[in-house]
């Protein structure tokens, strides 16, 4: 199919997951680096009014971000399939280390997720991983994704609505209108940003305001831009803004959160730290021009004119889906025992959704490898009580 052209910067994995579904459905297309190429840059905002990629243009149709169910509505094939033996939701660290586990003890799986990576992907920088003395979200994840691929799991690029249970199966269905049974299923759905809640923040996303740094950072070469949030992730977004906007301002609701090092490393790159403060209003009707910042002890307030906005404010766990199908806490985390149970037989949970305290890719992978593990006993003690006979799997 001629004519796709497809926006996008190095380092975006949501731009990775538009390409990865067109290339799966055998949809040729241009691949266009808005953060190399200025001109390119230009044209993108002039087409779609968006300073945020992945930006996919199709003749008339622009398409903003990974919108799976419009991609496959222009570009997709009907999905067939039989019963899974497990179906993974969620493909972040989670996710792939559960299918990985699957797949060596020869379950038919299936992994659905809008994006591959999940948050793993918007870390400039992981320094606590086994392993790895140092490495970016995507070469990480990248490692991940290169093992699952290696093995025998399907991966659909799509989100899930819902999931019920039908009889002896469960049935999942997704945005794109597809639905595909399982016999277990593993919930690894992650969490989502948080936003401000602010007037104007809806039409202003992506015009200004980004959720992903490591996506949109290169569109603001030598503007002043600034962050909102004070934990590691938003000192890492703060301190590598400097090597590409004009200034960095830091806002911070209350004291930092971050580990000293990222501290000290934004004081030395110059960053302008804004603590107890908050932002109240945005500014700009077509993108952003401005930002009012108040001060929390005072009340007084202060523009800020910046051109870009990065929130990293925290997360929220995405679990919305589920309605009331399996037990959550207040936090609308999904509650699970210490082998990854849920409250519904033959589901169960990992990663940064559940109510597991600490939040961190180590031990999101770990707690996946578990879930696969409990799935695959649940599994075959289900297949045993049908047939009367049990498999021998080797690990």
């Amino acid at each position: 199919m001629a004519g796709v052209k497809v926006y996008t910067t190095e380092s975006c994995p949501y731009c990775r997951m538009v390409q990865a579904f067109l290339k799966k459905h055998n949809v040729a297309y241009e691949l266009v680096d808005v953060g190399k190429d200025r001109e390119a840059a230009r044209e993108m905002i002039a087409v779609s009014g968006q300073r945020g990629v992945p930006v996919t243009v199709f003749g008339d149709e622009v398409i903003v971000g990974f919108d799976a169910k419009r991609l496959r509505e222009l570009f997709g094939t009907p999905v067939t399939a039989g019963v899974y033996d497990a179906i993974i939701v969620g493909a972040g660290p989670a996710g792939l280390t559960a299918a990985v586990y699957c797949a060596r003890h020869l379950m038919k799986t299936l992994v659905i997720g809008e994006n591959v990576g999940g948050q793993a992907t918007w870390s400039w920088n992981i320094e606590n991983y086994m392993g790895f003395p140092t490495i970016t979200g995507e070469d990480l994840i990248r490692k991940f994704e290169e093992q699952v691929r290696g093995l025998e799991v399907a991966i659909e690029l799509d989100s899930v609505q819902n999931i019920q249970e039908e009889g002896d199966v469960f049935v999942v269905r997704t945005v794109s209108e597809n639905s595909f049974r399982c016999r277990t299923v593993i919930l690894a759905p992650g969490k989502e940003a948080r936003t401000l809640g602010l007037p104007g923040e809806d039409r202003l996303m992506g015009r200004g305001i980004s959720i992903c740094a490591t996506c949109d950072a290169p569109l603001f070469h030598d503007r002043p831009v600034a962050v909102a949030g004070g934990g590691n992730a938003a000192l890492q977004t703060a301190i590598e803004m400097t090597k590409i906007a004009s200034s960095v301002a830091l806002v911070v609701r209350s004291a930092l959160r971050c580990d000293e090092l990222y501290a000290a490393r934004a004081e030395e790159q110059g960053v302008r730290i804004y603590l107890h403060h908050e932002v109240t209003e945005l500014h700009g009707e077509a993108a952003l021009t401005g930002i009012t910042v108040r001060d929390r002890d005072t009340g007084k307030e202060a523009v800020l004119e910046v051109e870009g906005l990065f929130l990293a404010i925290g997360l929220a766990p995405n679990t919305g889906f589920l309605g009331d199908l399996v037990a959550l806490n207040e936090q609308r985390e999904i509650l699970i025992d210490e082998n990854t149970h849920t409250s519904v037989p033959g589901i169960f949970a990992a990663g940064d959704a559940t109510c597991v305290k600490a939040k961190q890719i180590i031990i999101a992978a770990s707690e996946g490898a578990k879930a696969a593990l409990e799935a695959h006993e649940y599994f075959e003690r289900l297949m045993t009580e049908q047939t009367g006979e049990k498999r021998v799997v080797c690990e």
